[in-house]
């Protein structure tokens, strides 16, 4: 996954407000995520697969980033 594709998720995490963080589940927040990631971007299918999965092992990143806030 090229390093301007991750620069732009964590911008989109960034942004988000933390109570969205928060308080959806974990599919959820991934597809929210992804969701957000595509208003700014699109992917071909082989890094759509990557950014998803990439997403859904740092989520407790996330969430811990959100509570910080």
């Amino acid at each position: 996954m090229s390093p301007l594709i991750l620069r732009q998720l964590w911008m989109v995490v960034d942004e988000a407000q933390s109570s969205i963080l928060l308080n959806m589940d974990d599919h959820s927040l991934t597809k929210w995520l992804l969701g957000q990631f595509y208003q700014r971007r699109s992917l071909d299918p082989g890094e759509s697969d990557l950014l998803c999965e990439y997403i859904r092992h740092r989520i407790p990143l996330i969430r811990e980033l959100a509570q910080g806030r």
